[in-house]
């Protein structure tokens, strides 16, 4: 399972998700993003392989909706997903809310209840950000076992960097991981993920990723 891979785009990421900021007119957008993992949330997904991926977005006045797929995780497969939201600026803060959908195409039957049909698995997104500090928080309505999952991020220069955690009913399934992320330029970037929770998966992880928009 797996969100808002906007967040950690270029390192798809997973994911996670970045301010957007209210556009003046109706426009729509795509890019395409080539990771040397699926990192989400702290996990590699894809088990150290290679994760292709892009999305579709139309936005104006503000609202946006559009769809984002991946070429999938190691356990799932191939993973599509549609979000709708809102953005806007008030005084010096900015906020984003938005919705999002997963769905798992490949997935086995016995995953109905968690994500391989529309309305399976979602969630419900908001951002808050107010310079370079940024807080987003997600909440699992649908799917899933009901958590909360927040991170907290600061950006600097090329670098940012990510405190991610959960709040889940089951607490010995909480966790939390810390990011360190530098763009080397508009395309290109470095992610380096450490969990620090000693019952999860303690390696250091790296991710090389680049990312390209497309002209419409």
């Amino acid at each position: 399972m797996k969100t808002m891979k906007t967040l950690i785009a270029a390192s798809v990421a997973a994911a996670s998700m970045t301010m957007v900021a209210a556009p003046a007119s109706a426009e729509l957008s795509a890019s395409v993003s080539v990771a040397s993992m699926y990192l989400w949330r702290g996990f590699d997904l894809s088990d150290g392989s290679p994760a292709v991926s892009g999305d579709l977005t139309y936005s104006t006045g503000g609202f946006y909706a559009g769809v984002w797929g991946s070429s999938g995780d190691d356990t799932y497969g191939q993973e599509v997903d549609y979000y709708a939201g809102f953005a806007t600026q008030a005084g010096p803060i900015s906020i984003d809310l938005s919705v999002w959908n997963y769905v798992y195409p490949g997935a086995s039957a016995g995953f109905a209840d968690n994500g391989d049909t529309f309305g399976d698995l979602s969630e419900i997104i908001l951002g808050l950000g107010a310079g370079p500090v940024s807080l987003t928080i997600y909440d699992n309505v649908a799917g899933g076992s009901g958590y909360y999952y927040y991170t907290l991020g600061y950006d600097v220069d090329k670098f940012s960097f990510l405190l991610g955690g959960t709040d889940n009913k089951n607490e010995d399934s909480n966790y939390s991981h810390f990011d360190v992320s530098y763009a080397y330029n508009d395309k290109v970037s470095f992610t380096f993920s450490q969990m620090i929770d000693e019952d999860n998966d303690d390696d250091l992880k790296f991710v090389v990723s680049y990312s390209l928009p497309i002209d419409m």
